[in-house]
């Protein structure tokens, strides 16, 4: 075993691969840029060694300068983590050259998948199932538009040399074309700087199931069961869970065998994973290998007891697997869910900003937290906005749920806006819980998860009213109170003989809210808002709101950050914010914004001549953040008459993009 392992990588990983590294004793060293001096995986490890600038092309995918770090502090071994270069088959090769050990597959076998077009010849050759599509060398717009045309749309673009979602658009008719291969290209070229495209048909309802898959250098193949990655928006996971829901031992064994198979094809070696889509029928095809560690591993690893981490570094250190394929043995059911600085109320743009408050969910054996972050670091700009990974175990899927709903309900974050609320909502919705799964979810529940239903704004709007009053009134208590009963104790408005009416101002669920609570007289408030009237019961205790209406007596966690309030039911969450009057906040601002930049970011590229006459929803400009696009559209029939940015100006979040004249038509 090696006595000093040098990490190429940052963040969660970063420390994830520290602390399997500390328990077998190695010492480990980890590099940074600039913008991570402070970086918890900096802090954690033994050593540290700048390494650049703080964009990552200028320092993490410098390969020079890791192996240079790893020379200098007399590192034996580079742990590559995911992302970066851990699928960089020069970087490999170069580790070895110089006499390091790469822990991960051999250079010709990234090689071999790097490119999605080579990867599905490999594969056909093996024998493994492919979804019909053109892999092809010829690039030419109109050939690639004819190959869709004659499978049929829908169908998918893809970057032969991607991976996460990026240089990948649906197209679901001839119309579209141009434009998303327009796109998926630009996407795919400053993600990898290779533009080159495959088209496959796009299946509407799959699955997405992977395969974890593990060689050593003796000629042992395994596969440790499976994850159902299903749940994507922007075709990036975001839910995770093994095993797949509904799996039978047959097929699963027809699709671990399936996934060694293609590992063989390449002479693999370490951890790998093999991503299949699942069709409704049963069939299955192979989709892409991913030849690295996955961000995913740690349910894997929870249901069958293995930490993957070590199985590379013993696979890489010469040893034999630990374990050969029948002494494997599953338990019990596991979730992971990725929690990311983005606003999913805004196509989940990544966002920047401080974490002023951070408290994740206490540890156990049934719950684990991965994370690179601590209290008062900054999400920038430059890398991948994941604050941390939540992982959950127990015996049964329904009761692993239910760990997962309750760590998630107990997850603080203040600073910057985060996906908890809406990754609650989506683990205790109705279709997720019975494990109606497919790659569409998302988009199919999205009124559901999203709480858009009027039988949504009915229940919340009035509750969310009363928890913002309750909690005004907990704040403002006399703290030498000891009469809770006492009119003088009370931060009602409360008055003799007078009725009293309280106001509060609040965005729900996209509406700007006025509502006005009438004390009753036995108890509890008539909340009125936009003609409607509701009556309430509640209490706020420390963080738990206990309400009434009509005779049905619930409890919900009230959760407080700077990014305001999110109430938590046992069927989702309920997220608001309070509405000043004198910060002239209003719902006709909000939309305003649409012309400003919605993150920190790069302009890509402008789409119409100033000067033009463009109708309501047209694309006007594109810009990029964190290595994915946002396009910028009219908010309504107009003129765009100035842009105040080029395509590779850096552009502050919020700052106005461009000069835009509504139409009278519109205006009226």
């Amino acid at each position: 075993m090696f006595d000093k392992l040098l990490i190429a990588n940052r963040g969660e990983i970063a420390c994830r691969i520290i602390r399997t590294a500390r328990r077998l004793g190695i010492a480990t060293v980890a590099v940074y840029s600039d913008a991570d001096r402070n970086a918890l995986h900096v802090r954690m490890a033994d050593e540290a060694v700048h390494i650049g600038p703080a964009p990552a092309r200028e320092s993490y995918l410098q390969a020079e300068h890791i192996i240079a770090a790893a020379l200098a502090t007399q590192a034996q071994a580079i742990h590559p983590g995911y992302g970066f270069l851990s699928e960089n088959a020069g970087f490999a090769r170069a580790c070895v050259e110089r006499g390091l050990v790469f822990v991960g597959p051999p250079g010709a076998a990234i090689e071999a998948m790097g490119s999605k077009a080579a990867a599905k010849h490999i594969m056909g050759e093996a024998g493994v199932p492919l979804v019909p599509g053109y892999h092809g060398a010829n690039q030419e717009p109109a050939l690639l538009r004819q190959e869709a045309e004659r499978m049929g749309y829908p169908v998918l673009l893809k970057a032969t040399a991607g991976g996460g979602g990026k240089g990948m658009r649906q197209v679901w008719s001839g119309d579209e074309f141009d434009a998303a291969l327009a796109a998926a290209q630009r996407e795919a070229s400053a993600s990898f700087g290779d533009a080159t495209m495959l088209v496959e048909k796009y299946l509407t309802k799959p699955r997405h199931v992977e395969v974890q898959v593990f060689c050593d250098n003796h000629g042992n193949a395994i596969y440790l069961a499976e994850r159902d990655c299903s749940v994507q928006r922007r075709h990036q996971k975001v839910i995770e869970e093994a095993p797949a829901p509904g799996m039978t031992t047959a097929l699963r064994d027809a699709m671990g065998t399936a996934a060694v198979q293609a590992a063989r094809a390449i002479d693999y070696r370490g951890a790998g994973t093999v991503e299949l889509l699942l069709d409704e029928d049963g069939s299955y095809y192979f989709m892409e290998m991913n030849t690295r560690l996955q961000v995913e591993h740690p349910v894997t690893e929870m249901i069958t007891g293995q930490d993957l981490v070590e199985w590379q570094l013993r696979v890489a250190a010469g040893e034999e697997l630990p374990l050969q394929q029948q002494d494997l043995t599953l338990r019990g059911h596991a979730f992971e869910a990725r929690i990311y600085a983005e606003d999913p109320d805004n196509d989940f743009l990544p966002v920047t900003g401080t974490l002023a408050y951070l408290r994740a969910p206490d540890e156990s054996s049934h719950v684990r937290v991965d994370t690179g972050v601590q209290q008062g670091d900054e999400i920038s700009v430059h890398y991948d906005p994941m604050i941390a990974k939540l992982i959950v175990w127990d015996e049964s899927r329904e009761r692993a749920l239910q760990r997962l709903s309750t760590a998630l309900r107990d997850y603080r974050i203040g600073g910057t806006v985060t996906n908890l609320d809406f990754l609650y909502n989506l683990a205790t919705a109705d279709p997720f819980q019975r494990a109606e799964l497919d790659t569409g979810f998302i988009e199919r529940h999205q009124a559901l998860i999203f709480r858009q239903r009027q039988q949504d704004l009915q229940r919340d709007l009035p509750m969310a009213a009363l928890a913002l009053f309750l909690h005004r009134q907990q704040q403002a208590a006399p703290p030498g109170c000891l009469d809770p009963w006492s009119p003088w104790g009370s931060g009602t408005g409360w008055r003799l003989n007078e009725p009293h009416l309280h106001h509060v101002m609040l965005h729900c669920h996209q509406h700007d809210v006025n509502a006005t609570l009438e004390p009753l007289a036995g108890g509890g408030f008539s909340i009125s808002i936009e003609g409607q009237h509701t009556e309430l019961r509640g209490e706020l205790r420390g963080d738990e709101l206990v309400f009434e209406q009509d005779g049905h007596r619930r409890r919900a966690t009230l959760a407080c950050t700077t990014e305001g309030f999110t109430l938590y039911l046992a069927d989702g969450a309920c997220h608001f914010r309070e509405l000043r009057p004198d910060t002239g906040e209003t719902a006709q601002n909000a939309a305003a914004g649409g012309l400003n930049a919605p993150m920190n970011g790069t302009v890509v590229s402008l789409l119409v001549e100033p000067g033009s006459d463009v109708r309501a929803g047209a694309p006007l400009m594109i810009m990029e953040a964190m290595k994915m696009e946002h396009t910028i559209r009219a908010p309504g029939d107009g003129t765009v008459s100035r842009f105040y940015f080029a395509p590779g100006d850096l552009v502050d979040g919020g700052a106005p993009l461009l000069a835009f004249t509504a139409s009278e038509d519109a205006s009226a």
